[in-house]
């Protein structure tokens, strides 16, 4: 039975690639950590990081629990995935997104076991690019602009370098945009989902909201869509190589703002707020997918609507329970 050890369990992929384990009775044993409280699911064993006092930046901590468990499979979720967070404190940032990943590695390369590592990286490795440049392959250069893309980047070259130095089974991935029901409101699209629901359940027929800047595409891809693609890079992804994890299809967010409006019949103004314009926010991102599909078999399965779909659906049962 395979084991799977997966950091950031609790967070909003890891809830998701659990659910993906359990939906398609696949039969393995789950170590989870986390610092959030969370219900387990079959043959899963959960290490809270609060109340058992571990730190995943002590590689005593991470030696300990992997060598007690000697996982096949590690999915790397822990992370501060926000970049506007990067911004604010670029100095946590990079730590925990770089240095809680190595001591992974530096356990594995220590006792020599035979793990899979899933390294997961970011879309904004690429930095801005021109839309011409665009579809991104996986040969496309890396122009990081932020402290959170500066940390990913980071990761990619220690994956690559352990690859290569130690022979350590490491795949790679460049995952873009991803949504979903039960994302956090400080991430775009749960954020205007949000917003307009309330607007719509204290039944306002209109609304104005303050935005960044609408014209900003993105390639956005449901989460299950995500979560399928890393089971699947995990089984079938080639040693030491990088994937992006994608939906190849724009999507300007002003679409975002008008499909939710549209589904729960409310109009939208928009006005563009200085506080909500990011700096060095990237203009156009656009990913390939084909490699991923060549070597895994992946396919897309959520449209961009249904998803929509999906976190109104999510958020409206916040919401209710929220107000009793």
């Amino acid at each position: 039975m395979d084991k799977f050890l997966i950091t950031g369990c609790s967070g909003f992929v890891g809830r998701h690639f659990l659910d993906y384990l359990e939906d398609n009775r696949i039969k393995c044993e789950i170590l989870g950590i986390d610092l959030d409280p969370m219900v387990p699911h079959r043959n899963f064993r959960y290490v809270n990081m609060r109340s058992e006092c571990v730190d995943l930046l002590d590689q005593n901590d991470i030696e300990r629990i992997i060598f007690d468990f000697q996982p096949r499979y590690i999915l790397h979720l822990a992370s501060f995935s926000s970049v506007a967070f990067s911004w604010k404190n670029p100095t946590i940032s990079f730590k925990n997104n770089v240095n809680i990943f190595l001591n992974l590695l530096e356990v594995i390369r220590k006792y020599g076991l035979n793990t899979r590592i899933l390294s997961i990286g970011s879309s904004e490795e690429y930095g801005n690019v021109a839309p011409e440049e665009t579809p991104l392959t996986e040969m496309s250069p890396l122009r990081p602009l932020s402290p959170y893309a500066v940390a990913r980047v980071a990761q990619e070259m220690l994956s690559k370098l352990y690859a290569d130095s130690f022979g350590i089974d490491i795949v790679i991935t460049r995952s873009f945009n991803h949504i979903g029901p039960g994302q956090r409101d400080v991430f775009v699209v749960a954020s205007f989902i949000r917003r307009i629901l309330e607007a719509k359940l204290s039944g306002e027929g209109m609304m104005t909201m303050k935005t960044g800047d609408l014209q900003i595409v993105r390639d956005f891809l449901d989460v299950r869509d995500v979560v399928k693609a890393y089971y699947l890079l995990l089984k079938k992804g080639h040693k030491g190589e990088v994937y992006n994890i994608c939906s190849g299809i724009p999507t300007q967010l002003s679409e975002i703002i008008d499909m939710t409006a549209k589904i729960v019949d409310l109009k939208v103004d928009t006005v563009v707020a200085p506080e909500f314009v990011r700096p060095n926010d990237n203009p156009y991102i656009l990913g390939d997918n084909s490699k991923l599909k060549r070597d895994t078999g992946w396919e897309k399965s959520f449209a961009l609507e249904t998803s929509i779909r999906d976190i109104i659906d999510y958020w409206k049962n916040v919401l209710t329970e929220n107000n009793g």
